[in-house]
C-alpha cells in the first residue's frame, strides 16, 4: 500500500509534541517511518514574575503546527488527513494549570521553568522522604497553599500541558505514568500514584480545611498502550480548522517530554538511558533497584510503561550558544556577508574541536534561567576569563558547549559514581547532538563514557509520541496487551539501527575534569552576577 493510500485509510498515527520553543506534529506510517510533518514556533513569556505561555497561544499553536503538517500532507501526496489510526499529545512535564468546577482556569500555567516554589520543594522533600523538585506540580500546588493563594480552595481538577490538551480533546482526565510521575511520586510496583505520600500529603494539608483530597485533583494514571479516550467532535474541531478532521479517532495516555524521548532513543529497558540536550537538558536512567538515598539533584520519574527512572535535570543548555550564534550572525551581516543557519552551526560547533581539552583557561555559565542542580533561583548568562587564558574562536566555543552539559555533570556524577546506577547504552537526542559528531564527542567527555545517537534521534519528541500512538494502534489490531512497550521498539520500529557510537579520548576526558574543577572554582561568579545585575 503507498502512502497517500494509507493517509486516506487511516492507517498512520499523530504525534504532536508541545516542546518550549517549537511545537511539532509528526504524522507516521504503519511502520513507524516519519512521512510528513509540521510545526510553529513559540516563547514563553514571562508576565507578573511567572514563565507561562497563555492559553491563546496554547491553541494557536496547536492549530498552526497542524494546519502546517496538512499543507506537508497535501504537497508531498496531494491529499488530506480525515481520520488517523491513533494521536498522541506530549509536552514540557511538570508546571501547573489548576481548574474549578466549571473548568475554568484558576491562575495563568506556570510551566516547568519557574523557580518559584522553592519553600514548599524542600518541605515536601523533607516530610515524604522522596526528592520533589522545584518544578514538580506538586511542588507549584503546594506553594500555592503556603503563599495563601486564594484559588486553591477552589481546585476541581491540576494538570499538566498535556494532560490539558488531551483532556480539552477527549474529555478524559488522564495523564500517562511518566508525565504523571512528574506531578506526583509514582509506585512502579502499582504504576501509580504512591498511596503511602497521597496519605502522607494528605495529612500534611489537613488543617487548611480544602474541600479536596490530592487524589481527587490529580489526573487518572494511565499506562502506554491503554485506551485514553477518543478524539470527540468538538476536539477535533479545536484541532482541525480545516474541518476534514473525523471524530472518533483512538487517543493514547498523553505523555511528557521525557517519556517520548526515551521512546524515541529506544531507551525504554533496564539500564538504558538517554540525554536530552536542546533549551533544557536532561539525562536519565532506568534503573535496576531504587537509589540508596535521597539526592535533590536527582528526580525518580517513570518510562511510559511505569518503571523508575533517576534522572537529571537541568533548565539550562543551549540558549547561550544561540544567543552567541545571533552575535556572530549579525557581525557577518555587518561584513556583507548572508549566512544560512545550519552552516552558522555547523561552523561554530565545528570549531569547539579544535579548542584544547580544558578550553584554555576559558570559563562560564549558560544560566538564563536558575538551576536547583548547582543552588540558583535565577541566572545571570557569564563568559570570563583570566588574562593569560588562551583566548581563541575555538577555546569560546568549546567552553559554551562544556558550559551547555556542566550542570548536568554535577548530577550524573552523583547518579553513576556515587550510587553506582549501572547504564549499558547512553543515547543522545536534541539539538545540542545535530551537527554531526561534536555533541556526542563533548558529551562523552563529560559522561566518560560512549554516547550513542540513533538516525532517528533527530525526529524529537514528537516522533517518539506518533510510535506511543503507533503502539495502541498495534495492540488494538492485536486485541491484546501481551506485547511490551520495549519488544514492540525492538521488534518494528529499531530492528537492525544501531545508531552512531563516539568516545571521547582520555586527553578530552581528563580535560572536562579539569575544567569542571575551574567551574566548581568560580561558582561564587555566578552567584555576584545574580546578586549584582537586576
Amino acid at each position: 500500500m503507498g502512502t497517500k493510500e494509507l493517509i486516506d485509510e487511516g492507517k498512520t498515527a499523530l504525534g504532536i509534541e508541545f516542546g518550549s520553543t517549537r511545537i511539532k506534529a509528526v504524522l507516521v506510517d504503519d511502520k513507524g517511518n516519519p512521512i510528513a510533518q509540521g510545526g510553529f514556533g513559540w516563547e514563553n513569556q514571562y508576565v507578573d514574575g511567572i514563565w507561562t505561555y497563555s492559553l491563546e497561544m496554547i491553541w494557536k499553536g496547536l492549530q498552526d503546527a497542524y494546519a502546517d503538517l496538512l499543507k506537508d500532507v497535501q504537497e508531498k501526496y496531494g491529499t488530506v488527513i480525515k481520520t488517523v489510526g491513533a494521536i498522541g499529545f506530549s509536552a514540557m512535564m511538570h508546571g501547573y494549570m489548576a481548574f474549578d468546577k466549571d473548568d475554568n482556569m484558576l491562575v495563568p500555567f506556570r510551566t516547568w521553568r519557574n523557580t518559584i516554589t522553592e519553600e514548599a520543594a524542600s518541605q515536601l522533600t523533607s516530610e515524604l522522604g522522596f526528592n520533589i523538585p522545584q518544578r514538580w506540580s506538586i511542588a507549584h500546588l503546594h506553594q500555592a497553599i503556603l503563599n495563601k493563594e486564594p484559588h486553591v480552595k477552589d481546585i476541581s481538577f491540576f494538570t499538566t500541558l498535556a494532560g490539558y490538551i488531551h483532556w480539552q480533546l477527549s474529555g478524559q482526565k488522564v495523564l500517562g505514568v511518566g508525565d504523571a510521575s512528574g506531578m506526583f511520586p509514582i509506585d512502579s510496583r502499582t504504576r501509580d500514584y504512591n498511596k503511602d505520600y497521597i496519605s502522607k500529603y494528605d495529612s500534611i494539608i489537613s488543617s487548611y480545611g480544602f474541600p479536596w483530597n490530592i487524589e481527587g485533583i490529580l489526573p487518572k494514571v494511565l499506562v502506554a498502550g491503554e485506551d485514553a479516550g477518543t478524539l470527540t467532535e468538538e476536539g477535533a474541531k479545536k484541532l482541525d480548522v480545516s474541518g476534514n478532521l473525523q471524530a472518533g479517532i483512538p487517543m493514547c495516555p498523553p505523555e511528557g517530554d521525557a517519556g517520548t524521548g526515551m521512546v524515541a532513543t529506544n531507551s525504554v529497558a533496564v539500564r538504558t538511558g538517554n540525554v536530552s540536550a536542546g533549551t533544557s537538558i536532561f539525562a536519565m536512567v532506568v534503573m535496576e533497584k531504587a537509589l540508596s538515598k535521597v539526592h535533590e539533584e536527582i528526580d525518580v520519574v517513570t518510562t511510559p510503561v511505569g518503571d523508575d527512572v533517576a534522572m537529571v535535570h537541568c533548565n539550562n543548555c543551549t540558549s547561550d550558544i544561540n544567543a552567541w550564534a545571533g552575535i556572530f550572525r549579525e557581525y557577518s551581516a555587518a561584513m556583507g556577508i548572508e549566512v544560512d543557519t545550519d552552516k552558522l552551526y555547523t561552523t561554530l560547533f565545528k570549531a569547539a574541536l579544535d579548542g584544547a581539552p580544558d578550553c584554555g583557561g576559558l570559563a562560564g555559565f549558560n544560566y538564563f534561567s536558575g538551576e536547583p542542580v548547582t543552588g540558583f533561583d535565577e541566572g545571570r548568562p557569564v563568559f570570563v576569563r583570566n588574562v593569560n587564558a588562551d583566548f581563541t574562536f575555538a577555546n569560546f566555543m568549546r567552553l559554551h558547549l562544556y558550559s551547555a552539559v556542566s550542570t548536568l555533570k554535577v548530577g550524573l556524577d552523583i547518579l553513576l559514581k556515587d550510587e553506582g546506577v549501572k547504564v549499558d547504552k547512553l543515547y543522545g537526542h536534541g539539538g545540542f547532538f545535530k551537527t554531526k559528531e561534536v555533541g556526542q564527542r563533548i558529551m562523552s567527555a563529560a559522561t566518560g563514557g560512549p554516547i550513542t545517537v540513533m538516525e532517528t534521534a533527530g525526529e524529537g519528541g514528537a516522533w517518539g509520541m506518533a510510535i506511543l500512538a503507533l503502539y495502541l494502534m498495534r495492540l488494538k489490531e492485536q486485541g491484546s496487551g501481551d506485547c511490551s512497550l520495549s519488544e514492540f521498539l525492538n521488534k518494528e520500529v529499531f530492528a537492525g539501527e544501531e545508531g552512531t557510537t563516539i568516545t571521547a579520548d582520555s586527553e578530552e576526558i581528563a580535560g572536562f575534569d579539569k575544567f569542571m574543577e575551574t567551574f566548581n572554582e568560580t561558582l561564587p561568579i555566578e552567584k555576584a552576577a545574580v546578586d549584582c545585575m537586576k
